[in-house]
């Protein structure tokens, strides 16, 4: 749609009053004025409708970056006509902003292509573009926007602070009962018979089965000496505070997937999210930390992790009531070793029985304290 700017607004309401003079007075000279204004006014209406021919594609490298770390765009801008494309200015929306570029003018069938940096201060996943052409007259009387290109994705990821591997817990067995879950994955100890799943060892065909039942059929075993980490994190948080949280929550996880440890990512807003472990868990975990919101949960411990869980275990918050401190203590049987880290003073969490209770600042003081414990 075309607009008139703020210069285009005021000549066509001169050109209305000295028409209208012209035509009350009969004076020639004003009404020669008026249909100049006319005139440019339907000059700059002609020239900013003519839509630019260009095809326009963008990559994002990286695509996923750590928070304040370097993202780069590169916008390859063509003429795919056989005249000249005249030059334009154009902005890039990248999440809540617009980044402005000037595309210089292509001769036919030119290819131009413009670098410039994306902002990574903010965690989330942001969409990067379309590209907004705008396209005006010489006289600065009108202007016209349109959309062009496809639309990216960059993920920002929390900041990641170097720690050392977390714990996994001791060695559990599935005849401990509801202590180990279904989530213990591994060679040895026969747990139960169940439906093939792409991914699944040939090797551990049971062929009786699968020859009663019609379906595939594997034998699913447990390793009770494989360790495991469970990261719990407050998302009752917000603000600057969650952020801080969420880069220690993101830490831990990825400092356990790196040591090829299993590991889970909870929130107490509902997340639950378990992985094997391995520089290939990375991704999922970060994902899914990047596009975390802020929760309405009543309490810190949610009901899947009251339920059943083993090994290492890692709670991120910043204080909480006598229900969560019995909540915790509640699962110190299960989980071991566990560490609270509280952002601020500790209050009703200070004295967990069976728990390491840290006291940080910022989610940098946590990595130090967690360094200088397990070493």
């Amino acid at each position: 749609m075309i607009r008139l700017t703020r210069r285009g607004t005021g000549v066509l309401a001169g050109t209305v009053v000295l028409f209208a003079f012209g035509q009350w007075a009969g004076y020639p000279f004003f009404l020669a004025i008026a249909g100049a204004g006319a005139g440019a006014l339907v000059a700059a209406v002609v020239l900013t409708g003519r839509r630019p021919r260009v095809a326009v594609t963008r990559e994002v490298y990286p695509d996923r970056v750590e928070r304040g770390r370097p993202a780069m765009a590169a916008l390859r801008v063509r003429n795919p006509t056989g005249r000249r494309q005249g030059a334009f200015s154009a902005g890039d929306r990248i999440g809540g902003g617009v980044r402005a570029v000037r595309i210089r003018a292509l001769a036919p069938n030119a290819e131009a292509t413009h670098h410039y940096e994306l902002p990574t201060a903010r965690r989330g996943r942001h969409q990067v573009g379309p590209l907004t052409l705008d396209r005006g007259d010489p006289f600065g009387l009108g202007h016209r926007r349109l959309t062009a290109g496809e639309i990216a994705t960059l993920w920002v990821h929390p900041r990641v602070h170097v720690l050392h591997p977390p714990g996994g817990g001791r060695p559990r067995h599935h005849h401990e009962g509801t202590a180990v879950d279904d989530r213990l994955r591994g060679s040895y100890d026969l747990r139960e018979v169940r439906e093939y799943v792409p991914g699944d060892e040939v090797r551990h065909l049971h062929w009786k089965a699968t020859a009663r039942t019609g379906q595939l059929m594997v034998r699913d075993y447990a390793d009770p000496d494989q360790p495991r980490f469970t990261a719990l994190l407050d998302s009752r948080l917000e603000g600057a505070l969650l952020e801080e949280a969420i880069d220690l929550t993101a830490s831990l996880v990825t400092s356990a997937a790196h040591a090829d440890r299993p590991a889970r990512l909870v929130s107490s807003g509902g997340l639950d999210l378990d992985t094997s472990g391995g520089v290939q868990a990375v991704r999922p975990l970060l994902d899914a930390l990047c596009v975390l919101e802020p929760s309405a949960a009543a309490g810190l411990v949610p009901e899947q992790l009251a339920r059943g869980g083993v090994g290492g275990f890692a709670v991120v918050t910043a204080g909480g009531t006598a229900a969560d401190r019995a909540a915790l203590a509640a699962l110190r049987d299960r989980y071991a070793p566990l560490v609270v880290f509280v952002f601020g003073p500790a209050g009703s969490l200070a004295g967990i029985p069976g728990a390491t209770v840290l006291e940080v600042s910022d989610a940098a003081d946590a990595a130090r304290r967690w360094n200088a414990v397990s070493r």
